[in-house]
């Protein structure tokens, strides 16, 4: 079950929160969801470089609240924040709703989102860059940035081959089926000039032990700590590799004594 069913919705009122929070009846639930999905389809297309990790859409009493998680907050705000004012008026005219507020959040580490990740790599795909160097280099980052794990997954033409393969890259441990383990999950499509390559990325951010406030923008987490956390284990790591070279604390002989 855990290979076959996205890792976001499996955990859904668990660990994590939905991304669309409003009430609809049976009347009116069906134009609520294709307003969302035309919301968010035209704000990536609107702002593809943006660095959008997600969309969070909230719906109360006829005020529609939009919140935009990206990387680069700056391209979105624009000079002045006249490009916001700019979106806001294009979605008042997408839906028909004259109370539209946008609110950004900014992404402050961008390599333990695996949505930015997986876009950045197919981004380098696009232009030319071997896909291994690409996908070795994001999985160098998130490490470095205190992720427990990563696995990276691409799909079809892979270098112009004649024949489609799947290749998959992996380190450090992404458990899938523990409900409680935080892992991030995106699937992203690079569009070369042979066909299309997909690719699949998994970031495991660590355990979630106590209780999690499951609104969809809450940032933090374990994975906020874990480049303390990785840290602090180098440095004991050195401090035990001190010891043992010169006896240190720990009641060692220390060099030997020439006998006369």
């Amino acid at each position: 079950m855990g290979q076959k069913a996205n890792p976001i919705g499996n955990r859904l009122g668990i660990i994590r929160g939905w991304e669309s929070n409003w009430y609809g009846n049976r009347k009116d639930f069906a134009g609520k969801l294709i307003e969302d999905h035309k919301i968010r389809a035209y704000l990536n297309a609107r702002i593809n470089k943006g660095g959008i990790s997600k969309i969070v859409i909230e719906r109360t009493l006829g005020k529609l609240i939009v919140t935009i998680h990206t990387s680069k907050p700056g391209i979105i705000i624009g000079k002045g924040g006249g490009e916001v004012d700019r979106i806001k008026e294009e979605l008042k005219k997408l839906t028909g709703k004259e109370d539209v507020q946008i609110n950004i959040l900014e992404i402050r580490r961008p390599e333990l989102d695996a949505m930015i990740v997986g876009d950045n790599i197919a981004r380098q795909i696009e232009n030319r860059i071997n896909f291994k160097r690409a996908t070795k280099l994001a999985i160098a980052s998130a490490l470095r940035m205190g992720a427990e794990g990563i696995k990276i997954k691409l799909s079809g033409r892979l270098a112009g081959a004649e024949i489609a393969r799947s290749e998959e890259f992996k380190q450090g441990r992404v458990p899938l089926h523990t409900f409680r383990m935080d892992i991030d999950y995106a699937n992203v499509f690079a569009q070369t000039v042979y066909g299309k390559i997909g690719i699949k990325v998994w970031i495991c951010k660590g355990e979630v032990l106590a209780k999690r406030d499951l609104n969809p923008n809450f940032v933090g987490g374990k994975a906020e700590m874990g480049g303390e956390r990785r840290g602090g284990r180098e440095e004991a790591r050195g401090d035990r590799r001190d010891d043992r070279r010169g006896g240190g604390d720990r009641g060692g002989r220390g060099p030997r004594e020439r006998r006369g």
